[in-house]
């Protein structure tokens, strides 16, 4: 039985001896803070206690209680067992998690004593009490963190540091992650269902607003995840998305977000409503119409391609200032790195330039491109580029093909490392793929360890030997001088190199 809280029976549900199916309530939303306002009331034959699926249901359907009725062998009613979702939670980590529910001591059916309309209202007061207070702390969004992984479970927690960062680049407060490994992906809901359960109960304790997913997800999965979970679902990609739509400031650079965000949104267009198509009058639009669909997905793409016009008129222009520079027999220099490498502050150390800096992935959105002079009188443009990062998101790439064409005509590419990072490898390794990728590998470079007054000397000597690399500190100015006689050694090779061809 499911009864009210006012001990109306709403629902009666027979089953057979192994088990029961209750109705699906996830489809009508309720406050996640508040519980659904129904408690469970069954039997169990030859079982004592609660049984797994009894929690998981309690938890998915957020029931009020989940209580179960043991029957002896002659038929009679034995000992009544009962749980309820815990208000307790915890701070994010590693550290142990609380329960996700309580046990209540069982107790005789004659001799059950509980004032159950006043225990649920104190108790979904605390959820309600606790939540609230979290989420006064912080007008951010409270963000959890999942990662579903295949490979090794060290890997994937590696890719989630990453990914709290951009959470914070997107001004998200996280307040839990999970990781999970699975023999497979579930292609419905990502990762399993003893997980999902989890989430949502730890999704009510901690006040969550938003799940945040290492992982790309299907349109399917995001809309069933959201569904079960009543919280807006997004994954890497879309994070990514966010941020560089709110640090564009230029007019290129919005129109090239736009356009990434666009071509990301296509193929997740989905149609959600069976009713008849409304109708569309004029020469060739009488009859059916056109569905509300179809009409989104003409204007999306009537969009794009009005936007990559406009990126194509804008590349023009880029190369006909690259064709003038060139004229003016001035070479330039591009930095570019893993995203928070420290382009931004290297660019400001070396011309004197006013670039925003802040310690955040991709701080700097905008390419920049700024005149310097080298102490013996040579005059060469420094061009800061948008950071790297692994994955980056097909749209997003290629929409921003035209920013990093600048580097296509560059007599030299700074590839500035964070040498204080511990996945230095990856990050080098992710722009060297990147550059070969876009056909710039060609170019000659100069590695740089950035972030050198962070480490103790022996362990920049012990980098500078493993990686054979300048180490310098951006924000210091040390190793600067000689990071300028290397850029003129390189200029003069490069030279070199081009009159010989």
């Amino acid at each position: 039985m499911l009864v009210d809280r006012k001990g109306a029976i709403e629902y009666v549900v027979v089953g057979d001896r192994g088990r029961i199916e209750l109705p699906d309530f996830r489809r009508i939303r309720t406050d996640l803070r508040r519980f659904r306002g129904l408690r469970c009331i069954h039997t169990h034959f030859g079982e004592a206690g609660l049984s797994r699926e009894d929690l998981t249901d309690l938890s998915l359907l957020r029931l009020d209680t989940m209580t179960a009725l043991d029957v002896t062998d002659d038929g009679r009613p034995g000992q009544v067992h009962t749980a309820h979702l815990s208000p307790d939670f915890d701070p994010p980590g590693d550290a142990a998690r609380p329960e996700l529910w309580r046990l209540l001591p069982p107790c005789d059916v004659h001799r059950l004593d509980l004032n159950y309309e006043a225990f649920i209202r104190d108790l979904e007061g605390e959820f309600v009490r606790k939540t609230s207070q979290l989420r006064r702390q912080e007008h951010a969004e409270r963000a959890i963190l999942l990662g579903v992984t295949t490979g090794p479970v060290d890997a994937e927690r590696e890719r989630m540091d990453e990914l709290e960062e951009l959470a914070y680049s997107a001004d998200a407060q996280v307040i839990d992650r999970f990781v999970q490994r699975r023999a497979a992906l579930d292609p419905r809901y990502l990762l399993g269902r003893g997980k999902l359960q989890e989430l949502i109960t730890r999704s009510m304790q901690l006040g969550a607003t938003l799940l945040i997913f290492n992982q790309t997800l299907t349109p399917t999965q995001s809309r069933l995840i959201g569904r079960e979970t009543d919280l807006k679902v997004i994954d890497r990609n879309q994070l990514i998305l966010d941020i560089f739509s709110r640090r564009a400031r230029s007019q290129e650079g919005k129109l090239q977000v736009e356009l990434a965000q666009l071509q990301y949104l296509m193929p997740r267009l989905v149609e959600f409503d069976d009713s008849l198509s409304r109708l569309s009058g004029g020469i060739g639009g009488r009859g059916p119409g056109e569905t509300s669909l179809e009409v989104n997905r003409r204007r999306i793409k009537d969009r794009i391609d009005r936007l990559e016009q406009k990126l194509a008129a804008i590349r023009t222009s880029r190369r006909q200032r690259r064709l003038g520079r060139q004229r003016r027999g001035a070479p330039v220099v591009s930095i570019i790195g893993y995203t928070n490498a420290g382009k931004s502050t290297l660019m400001n150390a070396l011309t004197r330039a006013a670039v925003p800096v802040e310690d955040k992935l991709f701080a700097t959105l905008d390419p920049v491109s700024r005149r310097m002079r080298l102490p013996w009188g040579q005059e060469v443009i420094v061009s800061d580029t948008v950071g790297f990062i692994r994955e980056l998101p097909p749209p997003l790439l290629e929409a921003f093909k035209a920013t990093l064409e600048e580097i296509e005509d560059s007599a030299l590419i700074i590839h500035l490392v964070d040498a204080t990072s511990a996945q230095r490898d990856h990050h080098i390794l992710t722009v060297e793929r990147l550059l070969a990728d876009l056909g710039l590998d060609g170019i000659p470079r100069l590695r740089v360890l950035n972030k050198a007054d962070r480490l103790d000397p022996a362990e920049q000597i012990h980098l500078a030997q493993r990686y054979g690399d300048l180490a310098v500190s951006a924000l210091r100015g040390d190793g600067l001088e000689r990071l300028a006689g290397e850029i003129r050694t390189a200029l003069d090779g490069a030279a070199v190199a081009a009159w010989s061809r």
